[in-house]
């Protein structure tokens, strides 16, 4: 699945599609000095057709250098995720497992650094989430991590859960920011 999603990303075709939705969302990371991040889903039909079936929504997420954004997970969506440009840790939860918890400090962590080298291997690049697995992107000083993230679920659909079961829509919180 991630090499097809490689192949598909890495042409120049999507770059081509993808970079104007970077500026979209950087700019807007821009805008929002306080923002520890900004999204926009793109178009699936974007990918014109390339893409995996069980793929039900797309994004670009920009995630300001120097963060630490928190545990998240999706109880309804397995996420891939590669890096755009930057680098950042993608830290999972070494348990690989589902499992509640109140506090980030009751998850130990695995760490994922990625990269944005296209010259570097799949797994330097690309992580594979599965739902309802703990993650935290931690971003280091310097350059922002531009990521293209796919998820198994709609974007109105895509559900960021935080510990102790505080729950939102990705799509509901950015078009509030928005306004």
């Amino acid at each position: 699945m991630l090499e097809r999603l490689d192949d598909v990303v890495r042409s120049e075709e999507m770059r081509s599609q993808i970079l104007p939705i970077v500026k979209r969302v950087r700019d807007d990371l821009v805008r929002k000095p306080d923002a520890l991040m900004t999204w926009e889903p793109i178009a699936l039909e974007t990918f014109v057709n390339n893409l995996p079936p069980d793929i039900r929504s797309s994004w670009i997420f920009i995630l300001r250098a120097g963060t630490d954004t928190g545990a998240e997970r999706h109880p309804n969506s397995h996420q891939r995720m590669m890096t755009f440009a930057g680098t950042g840790d993608m830290k999972v939860d070494a348990k690989g497992t589902p499992h509640d918890v109140e506090t980030e400090s009751e998850i130990v962590w695995q760490s994922h650094a990625l990269v944005g080298d296209s010259a570097a291997d799949l797994e330097q690049r690309w992580i594979s989430i599965p739902r309802n697995v703990w993650h935290r992107p931690v971003i280091p000083r310097g350059v922002d991590w531009i990521v293209v993230s796919f998820h198994t679920v709609p974007e109105t659909e895509l559900i960021e859960e935080r510990p102790g079961a505080q729950q939102m829509l990705y799509e509901s919180e950015r078009k509030q920011s928005s306004s």
